[in-house]
Order: structure tokens, then C-alpha cells, then sequence
């Protein structure tokens, strides 16, 4: 009877773990998404030439033109795999939104003022406010890219330890908030880049001159980091916290492990971080008082401020803005010693990107392929008319699109790679269903996110586990888990709860950017 109990009571935890090693499994064996990009551009080669020679073709709702399906095997597709290859990378929109966005990081990064900055606002947080403060700054972060996983956690584990809580709760709640919540930030940074030159792409399939900026999503993304924010605290203590004393109770974790790294700042770094702050607020001050006269250069036609050079080229804006924040901190610190370093700084933080810039590569040609097969169009627009004839409401799309989304994200977990995928054929499809390009960008982040923190497959929940692991050393994949399932839950259902609010309120995702 006593081991029947047992198994009984073993049974919820066997089974997550069987589901996760189902999941490890499956994605240990997808390729990397360079190869994965390189399979799906050989896989468009095969389909365009039998949908070509089944003569499979559209009419295009926009102009009454028939779209045909192109063969990439045929004199014409050859000379375009070969004639395109370059001007399919170089003219991929997103390539040069984050490097020149990243120059700009480079310097705020490598002289340390990004690091500081998270370190300085978790200084002296109130016990009562600890969850909420790492929630908001680690989603601050995400700015610095994949080191805010590397800084945040620890971070986190040091604010909570410092209040007397456990660290563990600190690490779930920054890993989460890092990675749970990746595709949204209060400023605008490197992945709106991204994703703007993605959408942006996309959106040609329908309308070659549609464009897509940076801040297209800005609304949309404060106001969900303030919600995210209260939902990972309210969350955190209403389950987490009790699940972590509940573990404690049955096994207390170590306490006398190596001490975490000193966050502390020291004079120099504080002076440093005043002085950025100063500097940005009268760059921005700047900018504000250069674009008040009706005849400003930085205003659009009729002075229009939304259709402006200066939201259209905003790359530009965040790139000297961060430059100069942080050649202010590095002066200060003496990070910044001598003119050289600030060429140097920004050389090491493009070293980072090359990884990036691979695979940029290969989704370039997949998306150069899929656009001059016009099988982009063609499956666009046939999938409207069923979704049309269905008489499908949006938010049964919207609904639908996110949880297919965030299904395959436990198994893709690069986001860029994802939207990359999804992008082509999601963005044209909805714009034939009078949904914006924009809105459809604003789900797609609402589907990425929470599931980033759920899959094994992500380095960075092996990173997270590891920091668990120092005091817990019997924690494994179910713990960590059994942690974040809560939290990844609940996000993806109030997010997905306050995006259609958002959308029947009719409320502006960014500048000059309605809803619907």
C-alpha cells in the first residue's frame, strides 16, 4: 500500500520529466538554425519546381494579377541564386539596423556602464520590493543582449539573498524576466532592430513600400513590461516562493557556498553613472529642441513628427545616444583612457554579432528564395481566403497564431531565427485580413517570449540551473521547471489577455502606429 502511495505521489513530477526529456530529445535533434535555414532554402528549390510544374497559381486580391509560382530549377533561377547571393545578404533589412544600433552598445557595454546601471538599481531595494525591482530591471537589461542573462541572474540572487530570501527565487525571477519576457523592453534596443527589418521584409510580399521602424512596437512593449513585471512579482509570491520553501523544508539548500560576485559599485562607478545619466537627459533634451521648429530637417512632410527622418532613421538616434553615454561613463572610470579605445570597444562588441551575422546569411537566402518563388504570396494569400472563408475573427487568429508560435519556440528558442520562419508567411497573410504588419509583430513577441524560459534547449536555462545548482546540487531540469512553468504560464495568458484589449481598445502600438 505504502509504495503504491508512493508512485502515486510520484507521479506528476515522472511525468513532467518525461515530457522534458521528450522535448530535449526532439530538439537535440534539430540542426542549428544556420543549417535548419540551409535545409528550408534547398526545401524551397523542390517545392517551387513542383508547384511550377503543376502550374499552381493565385490572383492576387491587391491588383487582380495572377501570381505563379516560379521554379528556382530553370535558367532564370539559377541566375538568380548566384546573380542574388550578395544582394540578398547586404540588402537584408535587419543587418545593417543592428550593427549600427550595436555600435553604439559596443561602447555602453564594454566601458561597464550597462552592467553598473543594473547593479545601481537593485542598490538598497526594500524587502517588499525585491521581487518587482529585479523583475522590472532584468526586462531593463535586455538591452545588453544575451549578457543580461549572465549579469541579471546573479544579480537577482544577490538582491534576494541581501533581504534575507532565498537566491533561488532571485535567479527564477530574473531568468524569467530575462528570458521570459525577451522580446520586450522599455527602451528601444538591438531585437526591435530585428524585428522591424524582418516585418519589414515581409510586409513586401503585399506592399514593397511598406516600412516598419524600431519604435513601431514602443507603446506596446512599456506598457508590457510594467504588466509583466506585476504579474512575475504577484506570481512569484503567490507560488514560487512557497514552492521554494516548501523544497527548503523537505531539503534546506547550502548556505555556506563561495560567496556570488560583489555588485556593489564603487565611487568612480557611481560619479560614472550620474554623469550618464546627465548626459542622456541632454541628448535628449537635444533632440526635443531640434525637432520644435514647424521647419526642422528632423520633421516629415507638412512637420509631421510620426513620418519623420527621425523615427524613420532612429537606428541612428539609439546608436550615438548610447555612444555617448557611454563615452561619458568610460571617461569617468577610465575605461576610456585614450581615442583608440572607442574603436576598440566598438570592434569587440561587433565580434558578438558574428554569430548573428551568420546566420543572417543564410536566412537572407531562404527569404531572398521564398520572395522570388512568390510562393510567400501564394501561400499568403490562399491561406487568407480559408481563414476569409471560414469566417475566422481575429482573435480567434490571434489566439491560434500564439499558441503555434509558442509551441515551436520550445524547440527554436532564437527568436530573430523564429520570425525569420514565421515572418514570411504570418505578416502577408493577416495584412490580406486587414491586420497590420505591425500587430502582427506585437503578437509574434507575445507568443516568443514566455516559452523561452520553459525549453532546455535555450543555453541560458542551463546557465540559470547552474547558479540553482549551487544551492541546490540535487536540482535537475524538473526543478527548474517545475519553478518557471507557473510563471511562463500565466505570462503568456494575462499578456495574450492584455493584447486583445489593447486591440479592441483600438490603442496605438508606437508612434503614429494604430492598432488596426
Amino acid at each position: 500500500m505504502t509504495e503504491v502511495t508512493t508512485k502515486r505521489r510520484r507521479s506528476p513530477t515522472t511525468a513532467i520529466l518525461r515530457v522534458l526529456d521528450v522535448v530535449d530529445r526532439a530538439g537535440n535533434k534539430l540542426p542549428h538554425p544556420f543549417w535548419l535555414f540551409v535545409i528550408l532554402s534547398g526545401l524551397i528549390v523542390a517545392v517551387s519546381w513542383l508547384l511550377a510544374t503543376l502550374g499552381v497559381s493565385v490572383v492576387s486580391p491587391a491588383d487582380h494579377k495572377v501570381v505563379e509560382v516560379k521554379s528556382i530549377v530553370s535558367d532564370a533561377g539559377v541566375q538568380m541564386v548566384l546573380g542574388d547571393l550578395i544582394t540578398n545578404f547586404v540588402n537584408f533589412p535587419p543587418l545593417g539596423l543592428i550593427v549600427v544600433v550595436m555600435l553604439g552598445v559596443a561602447i555602453a557595454d564594454g566601458t561597464g556602464l550597462l552592467p553598473a546601471l543594473m547593479r545601481a538599481a537593485l542598490t538598497r531595494v526594500p524587502a517588499k520590493m525585491v521581487t518587482f525591482a529585479v523583475a522590472l530591471t532584468s526586462m531593463f537589461s535586455h538591452v545588453a543582449g544575451d549578457a543580461a542573462f549572465v549579469v541579471m541572474i546573479p544579480l537577482g540572487m544577490i538582491a534576494f539573498r541581501a533581504v534575507g530570501r532565498s537566491p533561488i527565487i532571485g535567479a527564477v525571477v530574473s531568468y524569467v524576466a530575462v528570458g521570459g519576457a525577451s522580446s520586450v523592453s522599455p527602451v528601444i534596443e538591438g531585437s526591435d532592430a530585428i524585428f522591424a527589418g524582418l516585418t519589414t521584409s515581409a510586409a513586401h510580399t503585399i506592399d514593397p513600400s511598406y516600412s516598419v521602424t524600431p519604435v513601431s512596437n514602443w507603446y506596446f512593449s512599456a506598457a508590457s513590461c510594467l504588466l509583466l513585471a506585476v504579474v512575475i512579482t504577484l506570481v512569484t509570491e503567490a507560488v514560487v516562493a512557497r514552492r521554494v520553501a516548501a523544497m527548503n523544508a523537505a531539503e534546506p539548500e547550502l548556505t555556506d557556498v563561495d560567496e556570488l560576485p560583489d555588485m556593489s559599485l564603487s565611487a568612480d562607478e557611481r560619479k560614472g553613472v550620474r554623469r550618464a545619466i546627465a548626459a542622456a537627459a541632454l541628448y535628449v533634451a537635444a533632440v526635443v529642441l531640434a525637432m520644435l521648429p514647424a521647419g526642422s530637417p528632423l520633421r516629415g512632410d507638412g512637420g509631421s513628427i510620426v513620418e519623420s527622418p527621425l523615427l524613420d532613421n532612429v537606428a541612428v538616434v539609439l546608436m550615438v545616444f548610447f555612444m555617448v553615454i557611454g563615452i561619458v561613463y568610460g571617461l569617468t572610470v577610465r575605461t576610456i583612457t585614450a581615442a583608440q579605445d572607442i574603436p576598440d570597444l566598438m570592434a569587440r562588441g561587433l565580434r558578438e554579432l558574428v554569430p548573428v551575422l551568420v546566420l543572417f546569411f543564410a536566412v537572407s537566402q531562404f527569404l531572398g528564395y521564398f520572395k522570388w518563388t512568390n510562393l510567400g504570396q501564394v501561400i499568403a494569400i490562399s491561406g487568407a481566403r480559408v481563414l476569409d472563408s471560414l469566417g475566422a475573427q481575429p482573435v480567434v487568429i490571434f489566439v491560434g497564431a500564439v499558441l503555434l508560435i509558442s509551441l515551436l519556440n520550445l524547440f527554436l528558442t532564437s527568436g530573430s531565427a523564429m520570425w525569420s520562419l514565421v515572418a514570411p508567411v504570418l505578416v502577408p497573410m493577416l495584412m490580406l485580413l486587414s491586420i497590420r504588419p505591425e500587430t502582427t509583430q506585437a503578437l509574434f513577441r507575445i507568443a516568443d517570449a514566455p516559452t523561452n524560459s520553459l525549453s532546455p534547449m535555450s543555453p541560458y536555462f542551463v546557465i540559470a540551473l547552474g547558479f540553482i545548482r549551487r544551492y541546490r546540487p540535487s536540482a535537475g531540469i524538473g526543478t527548474l521547471m517545475s519553478l518557471v512553468l507557473p510563471l511562463a504560464v500565466v505570462n503568456l495568458v494575462v499578456w495574450l489577455a492584455m493584447f486583445l484589449a489593447w486591440y479592441a481598445l483600438g490603442i496605438p502600438l508606437g508612434p503614429g502606429v494604430p492598432v488596426r
